[in-house]
């Protein structure tokens, strides 16, 4: 189930979305709706962590392989091509959004029975309504909201 249109987010976006969520080297990250793998690649290359995509478009799925595989980062990023909804994400240290509202609603529930105190959800663009983010910031007229999950 598609929760979201495919819309890259810009290079400048990304690094502010890992930034904010200060993002370390050897941390998991999961992209949930991963598109063109950009945040995977940003994350594996310039942040030293380990990163998995979630991703229902088969055609964006080969271009983001193709693309790990010509940066050689196959050791530190892997693809799944499904419905993120369906794939165990509670070992994240990191998940980022970049979902609708109504996205962000559908899985707000997958990410308070998964993950664990500790983690930092980052959403482009929507808030994920009843959650108090951390921080937010603007970054090219969009809104970055930080998220830390309590239990």
């Amino acid at each position: 189930m598609s929760l979201a249109p495919f819309v890259s987010s810009s290079e400048k976006v990304v690094y502010e979305m890992l930034k904010l969520a200060e993002l370390k080297a050897g941390e998991l990250l999961y992209d949930l709706g991963s598109g063109d793998g950009r945040i995977l690649i940003i994350a594996a290359k310039d942040f030293g962590a380990r990163a998995i995509g979630i991703e229902l478009n088969e055609s964006l799925v080969k271009r983001t392989i193709d693309k790990i595989r010509e940066l050689n980062l196959e050791d530190k990023i892997k693809v799944i091509h499904g419905d993120f909804m369906n794939v165990d994400i509670s070992d994240a240290n990191v998940v980022t959004l970049y979902l609708t509202e109504r996205g962000n609603e559908i899985v707000k529930p997958k990410l308070e029975k998964e993950l664990k105190s500790g983690t930092r959800v980052v959403s482009h663009n929507y808030e994920i309504r009843g959650w108090k983010p951390i921080r937010i910031k603007e970054v090219e007229w969009r809104r970055i909201y930080l998220y830390e999950v309590k239990k």
